[in-house]
C-alpha cells in the first residue's frame, strides 16, 4: 500500500477485504483520495480490439462503456443470449475448441485461463438460423483484442460529511481489524476487513484526517459521533447524529447541514458558554464503547457521545475549547437576573474586571470581586449559589448567596470565563490561536484585554 501527506490530506492505497451484506468476503483494493473513498474489485477488461459481443438479449451494447455492458448482463437474468459481431478469439476466451491449425489461435495475450462470461455461469446461445461452424473463417475479421485483469471501480464513497464506525450499528460490540463508511446520502462501503490492527487504525486516521479537512474554515468543528439513547428500553442504544460548533452556537442536526437554510432547522441548540463538556474516563463510561463525552446543557440535561478514535476525541475537546474561547472572548460579559433576599437584582460576569451583582431598578452597584477572588462556591442542584469571596483587605472569606431561575446556563458560563481566562495564560493554547489568526483570511486583530 501507499500513503501520501499532502498539507494535511492523506491519499492511501491498499487491499482490504469486503463483505456486503450476506456475501463471503472478497478482495478489493481501497483508494483514499482528497475527498473520496474508492472501492475497487478486480475484473477483466478489454483493453485493445473491439468487443466481441455487439447486443445482450438484443440491447445494443456496441457503445457502452465495460462497466455498463457488465451492469446489463447483471441485470440480464439466468438465460443471456450475446449478439457476437466479432469472435475471432473468442473460443479461446470461452474455453471453447478451436482448430490447432487456424491462425487466429490465441495469443499470450489473450490466455484462455479466465472467463468472466462462464466463471459466473452465463449461457451463450446462438442464432437458431445460423448455419455457420465454430471456425473462424465464418467470421469477419478483426483487430486483435487484449484482455487485462484491472482494477475497476465497484463503489465510491464522498467524503463531505460521511461517517465511519467500528461498531456494529447501534450497539457498544465492536468489529475486529474492520469498519464501515456511510455517505451523507446513506451508500453505505459494506463491512471492510483490515488484514491487522495496525493496518486498520491507519485508514481509520486517514479517512478521519480527510473527513476532517473538508470541514469549512469558519466552522470550529463539524463531524459525526454516536449518542447514547436516555431511554433503556430502546432496541438500539447508539444513533448517529452530526454535531458542529459554529458562531456562539452548538447545532445537532440528524443530518449534516449542506444549505444555509439547513442551519436552521437543527434537532437542538446550544450556546456554547452555557453548556459543559466532559471528557470521560474509563471508569466514566458506561458501557464498552470507548473514547465518549458527554454534554450538558443549560437546563441541566447529558447528553452522552461516543466518537470512534481517540484523536476523534482529542479534536473535538480542542475544537469546544476553541469555541468557547472565541464566544467568551466575543461577548466580554453577561448578565443574567437573580434575587437577594426577596430583591431582584443582576449579576455580571464580566471578562475584564470579574463579578459585579447591581440593584435592577437602580442600577446600583452593591458589590464586585475580580475571578481571582472567588474562593469557592456551591450550590442546591436548583437555583440557589452561594459564592464564597475573599475580602482583599481583611483577607476574610465573605458568603454571597443568589438564586437564579437558570441554575445551570450561570454555573456553566461561570465555568466557561474561568476557562477563558485560564486559557489566557496557556502559552501552547495561545500560540495554537495566533497560528489559527495567521491562517484565516479575517486578519482582524483580537480586542480583548486579559485581566486578573
Amino acid at each position: 500500500f501507499s500513503v501520501l501527506l499532502f498539507f494535511g490530506l492523506k491519499t492511501k492505497t491498499g487491499i482490504c477485504l469486503l463483505q456486503d451484506g450476506n456475501q463471503e468476503p472478497f478482495k478489493v483494493r481501497l483508494h483514499l483520495a482528497r475527498d473520496i473513498l474508492m472501492i475497487q474489485e478486480q475484473d477483466v477488461t478489454c483493453v485493445s480490439g473491439e468487443p466481441f459481443y455487439s447486443g445482450i438479449n438484443g440491447i445494443n451494447v456496441r457503445k457502452c462503456r465495460h462497466e455498463e455492458v457488465v451492469q446489463v448482463l447483471r441485470n440480464a437474468g439466468e438465460e443471456v443470449t450475446l449478439t457476437v459481431s466479432f469472435l475471432k478469439r473468442a473460443p479461446a476466451f470461452l474455453k471453447l475448441s478451436l482448430n490447432e491449425d487456424c491462425a487466429c489461435a490465441p495469443s499470450d495475450q489473450s490466455s484462455g485461463t479466465s472467463s468472466p462470461l462462464c466463471d459466473s455461469g452465463l449461457h451463450l446461445n446462438y442464432h437458431p438460423n445460423n448455419t455457420d461452424t465454430l471456425s473462424c473463417s465464418s467470421w469477419p475479421a478483426s483487430p486483435g483484442l487484449r484482455w487485462e485483469k484491472r482494477w475497476c471501480d465497484l463503489r465510491l464513497i464522498p467524503l463531505l460529511h460521511s461517517r465511519f464506525s467500528q461498531y456494529l450499528p447501534g450497539t457498544d460490540l465492536s468489529r475486529q481489524n474492520a469498519f464501515q463508511v456511510t455517505a451523507v446520502d446513506g451508500v453505505c462501503s459494506g463491512v471492510i476487513q483490515c488484514l491487522s490492527a495496525e493496518d486498520c487504525g491507519e485508514w481509520l486516521q486517514a479517512i478521519a484526517t480527510n473527513i476532517s479537512s473538508l470541514t469549512k474554515h469558519n466552522i470550529v468543528y463539524m463531524g459525526w459521533c454516536e449518542m447514547r439513547e436516555q431511554d433503556p428500553l430502546q432496541d438500539r442504544v447508539y444513533s448517529p447524529a452530526f454535531l458542529a460548533l459554529r458562531g456562539s452556537c452548538l447545532y445537532k442536526f440528524l443530518a449534516p447541514p449542506v444549505t444555509t437554510w439547513d442551519w436552521t432547522r437543527a434537532e437542538k441548540t446550544f450556546s456554547v458558554y452555557e453548556i459543559m463538556c466532559k471528557i470521560l474516563k474509563d471508569s466514566d463510561l458506561l458501557d464498552r464503547r470507548r473514547h465518549c463525552f458527554t454534554v450538558q446543557s443549560e437546563s441541566g440535561e447529558d447528553l452522552y457521545f461516543s466518537v470512534e478514535l481517540d484523536s476523534d476525541l482529542a479534536q473535538w475537546e480542542r475544537a469546544f475549547q476553541t469555541a468557547t474561547f472565541l464566544e467568551v472572548e466575543r461577548i466580554q460579559c453577561k448578565t443574567y437576573a437573580c434575587v437577594l433576599e426577596g430583591h431582584l437584582m443582576g449579576l455580571t460576569i464580566d471578562f475584564s474586571t470579574g463579578f459585579i451583582c447591581f440593584d435592577a431598578a437602580t442600577k446600583a452597584v452593591l458589590w464586585r470581586y475580580k475571578f481571582s477572588q472567588l474562593k469557592g462556591s456551591s450550590d442546591d442542584g436548583k437555583s440557589k449559589i452561594k459564592f464564597l469571596f475573599q475580602n482583599p483587605d481583611t483577607k476574610q472569606i465573605e458568603a454571597k448567596e443568589l438564586e437564579f431561575s437558570n441554575l445551570f446556563a450561570v454555573l456553566h458560563c461561570i465555568h466557561s470565563f474561568f476557562a477563558a481566562k485560564v486559557a489566557c495564560l496557556d502559552p501552547l493554547f495561545l500560540s495554537s490561536q495566533a497560528a489559527a489568526s495567521a491562517a484565516s483570511s479575517s486578519g482582524v486583530p483580537s480586542k480583548a484585554k486579559y485581566m486578573t
